[in-house]
């Protein structure tokens, strides 16, 4: 048997090695359990405030402005293309037809825009000399002939001309304002050639 005694360790140096093995409390700090990072953003500037844009208000003119409506309908407008071989009818414009009486020189004509680009699809004098008749095809159109038309892109010749409404109210309603409108020319144009006048 050995002489050799060997050592026990004692309570104390337990002690220390149990201490040696344990994390220390500021290493192991458990990061949160919401997963949610920690991490700060940046503060967040000021909107900046656009200065609103003073719009001014300009007055747009139709050159209706100096005349009284007489007659202010919803119609169809068409035209005979006699460049057409064979001539056919075509659609010039759908929108509001008027008769407009000038306040003051009493002239009278007839003016149509399109709906929605307001393009003008008929501008003309009503004259003495036209003819309204009836088609044959419908009881709610008219067809008449102006000897001149200012409407855009029109050519500046003598027009044959198809005015459609909705119903047949309508269409005899501009049929009576339209007959008015050239007894009232009429008057106009006889005073002026008493007036030694060449033209209303």
């Amino acid at each position: 048997m050995s002489d050799e005694v060997k050592e026990t360790p004692t309570a104390e140096a337990t002690q220390e090695e149990t201490k040696t093995e344990e994390p220390k409390a500021e290493e192991t700090k458990a990061e949160p359990s919401s997963g949610i990072s920690s991490f700060a953003p940046a503060p967040s500037m000021a909107a900046v405030v656009e200065t609103p844009l003073v719009t001014e208000e300009v007055e747009v003119k139709t050159n209706e402005e100096e005349e009284e409506v007489m007659v202010e309908l919803r119609a169809k407008l068409y035209r005979m293309a006699d460049e057409c071989d064979p001539p056919e009818w075509k659609e010039r414009g759908t929108g509001t037809i008027k008769l407009l009486k000038h306040k003051e020189s009493g002239k009278i004509r007839v003016l149509m825009r399109r709906d929605k680009t307001l393009k003008i699809c008929a501008n003309h004098y009503v004259h003495p000399a036209m003819k309204l008749e009836e088609n044959c095809s419908s009881d709610r159109s008219w067809l008449y002939k102006t000897p001149v038309d200012f409407s855009d892109g029109a050519t500046g010749e003598e027009e044959l001309l198809a005015v459609r409404f909705p119903n047949v109210e309508n269409a005899q309603q501009f049929k009576e304002s339209f007959l008015k409108a050239q007894e009232e020319m009429k008057s106009i144009m006889e005073a002026a050639l008493a007036e030694g006048k060449s033209s209303a």
